[in-house]
Order: C-alpha cells, then structure tokens, then sequence
C-alpha cells in the first residue's frame, strides 16, 4: 500500500524538535509521496527547501488568503521565479478566507486572483483555501474560469451540493482527518456522492488530526484512518482506497506515478 499525503506543513514550528527523523520514519508507514503546502512567501521557499533534501516530497508555493496583507508585486514575480523549480508542482495555497475580518474581503479577492492568473500562466493547478467563503471563491474560480486551470479544493467543509459545481470545474476534493469527526457528517454525506477518482487525502498537518489522535499533533502517518473510513464510506477496500487516491494526487500534480 501506498500513501499520498496530498496537503502537509512539515516547516511548521510544531516540527522543529523531530521534522528530520518523522519524515523519515513515515517512509516505513506506507507514506510514499508527500505535498509540502506554502502559505506565505517564507513558507513557500521552505517547502521548496523540504522538496530539495528529500525525492519524495513536493512543493505548492503561493500566499493565503490570511497572509496576503504586506503582499506585493515583487511578490507575484518570486512566486513567478520560483516556481521554477522542478519540485515546484502547484500554486497555492490561495483563496479566501473570511472566518477574521481581516484582511479585508476585497484585498484576499484580489490576490485570490493574481495568482489564479499566475497559475495559469504557469501551467499549474492550484491548492484553494476557502473557509466561510463559498459564495465568493465560486465566483471567483468561475469568473477567472479555474476550469480551465484545475487544482483541488483543500480541507472541503461545504455540503455535497456545492462541492458537484466544483466537480463540475474538474476540481478535486481534498478530504482529511473532519472525516472522522462525531461532527464531520455534512463532509461524510459529501464523500458518499463524490467520485472516487476526484477525491485526494490530506492531512493539513500539524493541523486536524483524525479520531482517535484528535487534539494531538497530526501527522501523514494518521491517515490511514481517514482511508479506513473512507473505505466504510466507499465499501472499498482500505487498500483500494490508498491506490486510487494515490493515483488522483499523481495525477492532481501532474506527477508520474
């Protein structure tokens, strides 16, 4: 069995005392392909950095919506620069977030945006961040014509009704450790109507460890809890479930098998 860890932040500060020795130790736990996401300038260059020491690690570059306030055009030219890079596989993460007030609406669309337009540009899918913000990432993506780009909506939170008009847009569907949530059930009844072949796991971690490692420091190693109730939801078989979702992140990235 193979394992795709398609989101990740193994820069994040909650790694800093074992980040070398864990992700050497998930290569004995099935975890075979890891996606390390950017969010701001600093952690894009640092997935990069994580991309450059180990093969089976991959970089997203691209500033969140949260981090967008000082962001600049000198900016959208280092992404630009950087995404040169060979393990350089998607912009993102990018969206919109407006769980805070701040940064205000219109800013976050604006660079929402920008680097929409990089990406496609650049010829890569995106990673999108929505949190409270549905309406307006729709019409963002439909309006810049993210059909055209594709990418994955990460940690999808929305019903199974929004989440067909971006199935609609060929976009994936990034589902991690809410599955397993006693209150997960708008994204369990999501993933009963989700094709299989659209869906791709995360972890998101250090964030949104799975039941029962929930409030704990998350890992890629738990996500074989979120295949084995995906394989409940599925009636798959774990093993299945780890292939095929292998497979779409493969594909999401554009990355051989």
């Amino acid at each position: 069995m193979k394992i795709f860890d398609s989101h990740a932040h193994y820069d994040d500060r909650a790694f800093d005392e074992d980040r070398y020795d864990l992700i050497e130790r998930l290569k004995s736990e099935n975890v075979a392909r890891i996606t390390n996401i950017g969010s701001s300038m600093e952690t894009s260059k640092s997935s990069i950095a994580l991309a450059d020491r180990y093969h089976h690690i991959y970089a997203a570059i691209g500033v969140h919506p949260s981090e967008c306030e000082d962001m600049t055009e000198d900016d959208l030219e280092e992404l630009r620069e950087m995404s040169k890079h060979d393990k350089v596989v998607a912009i993102g993460e990018i969206g919109l977030d407006h769980y805070y007030p701040e940064p205000g609406k219109e800013l976050q669309e604006i660079w929402f945006r920008k680097q929409l337009r990089l990406a496609r540009e650049l010829g890569l899918p995106v990673v999108i961040h929505s949190r409270d913000a549905a309406e307006d990432t729709v019409r963002v993506m439909k309006e810049e014509a993210a059909q055209d780009i594709g990418g994955v909506v990460h940690c999808y939170s929305y019903s199974a009704e929004l989440a067909k008009v971006f199935l609609n847009m060929d976009f994936y569907i990034g589902v991690g450790g809410v599955l397993t949530f006693n209150n997960g059930r708008k994204l369990r009844e999501t993933v009963e109507i989700l094709p299989l072949d659209k869906i791709v796991i995360e972890t998101d971690c250090p964030y949104l460890s799975p039941v029962p490692l929930r409030g704990k420091r998350n890992d890629s190693g738990n996500l074989k809890y979120v295949i084995s109730k995906l394989a409940e939801i599925k009636g798959m078989t774990e093993e299945k479930i780890a292939e095929v979702t292998y497979e779409n992140a493969c594909r999401l990235y554009r990355i051989n098998k």
